[in-house]
């Protein structure tokens, strides 16, 4: 449940209480948010082409679209999508920062892309991307002079996704390492946009919050406490790829490098995490 905001008491008092309540949140095991996600899967059926549009916490280490896009590929499964994705990213940018419409122009982003042998392909797809994963600045969603732009732009660039056939989704991002308090308010603030907007959620944040708590010898975080290692990219890669196909990566052969037992623990933190945000819910998209 959201935290009231008309108690009669004094301010300290009310900052010691949300700091109880916040703990509370991130100490169980259960993944989740105050207020439960209503879409738990995606509203169309096996999205194949996606559109990253956000900053910097997707592009480092290669790009988060291609661990993804990797993950898809090393399932093992006859009937795996190929989970294709292009990154539109500006370092430090929220969403008000990005042109939506313009992105969708024609022969633009996705016209043309490398085949292994580095030759130009040009695609003759009708549409380039059937989905759009978009994140706004790392804490735009929750800062008191940007919330609102959070609020109006994620409506604005769901519905600009929709005019182009694109299914829009949201990227939960994670706390920073030295304020795991942003973890709660980031999930409440992307899960009621979702629901807002009717956009699945993808509950990266969450996961990183279960990774500090059962295993804080894994680093997510570099020295700056804001961007992912390749840990930290990997297991959002993995919360990507569950929660867009709906199916487990704990048995991927996909490691991204990273040592066997490591690269698996992380794919199942990705798996239950998901699974818990969407249990919250129980509005199934059609």
């Amino acid at each position: 449940m959201p935290v009231s905001n008309k108690f009669p008491i004094s301010a300290g008092f009310f900052a010691r209480a949300a700091a109880l309540f916040l703990a509370a949140f991130l100490l169980p095991a259960s993944a989740g948010a105050q207020t439960a996600p209503q879409l738990i899967a995606p509203a169309a059926a096996g999205p194949e082409h996606f559109m990253y549009v956000g900053n910097s916490f997707f592009y480092f280490n290669n790009g988060m679209p291609f661990h993804v896009s990797m993950l898809a590929g090393a399932t093992g499964e006859t009937d795996a999508r190929p989970l294709r994705g292009t990154m539109v990213t500006i370092g430090g940018s929220g969403f008000d920062w990005h042109d939506m419409e313009f992105y969708f122009r024609p022969n633009a982003i996705g016209y043309y892309a490398f085949d292994a042998g580095n030759n130009i392909v040009f695609n003759k797809r009708n549409r380039f991307f059937d989905a759009v994963i978009m994140m706004d600045c790392s804490q735009c969603p929750i800062h008191p002079q940007l919330s609102s732009v959070f609020t109006e732009y994620a409506a604005k660039n769901a519905a600009a996704s929709r005019r182009h056939d694109a299914e829009p989704m949201l990227f939960m991002s994670w706390a920073y390492q030295d304020k795991p308090e942003m973890t709660a308010q980031l999930a409440e603030a992307y899960t009621r946009a979702g629901n807002d907007n009717k956009m699945l959620v993808i509950p990266a944040g969450l996961a990183f919050a279960r990774v500090v708590r059962e295993r804080p010898d894994l680093n997510l975080y570099l020295s700056d406490k804001r961007h992912p290692t390749l840990m930290g990219t990997y297991l959002a890669a993995a919360t990507v790829y569950a929660a867009v196909t709906g199916r487990s990566p704990e048995a991927n052969s996909y490691t991204a490098g990273l040592d066997a037992e490591t690269a698996r623990y992380l794919r199942t933190a990705a798996w239950k995490t998901t699974r818990e945000y969407f249990a919250a819910g129980g509005i199934k998209a059609n």
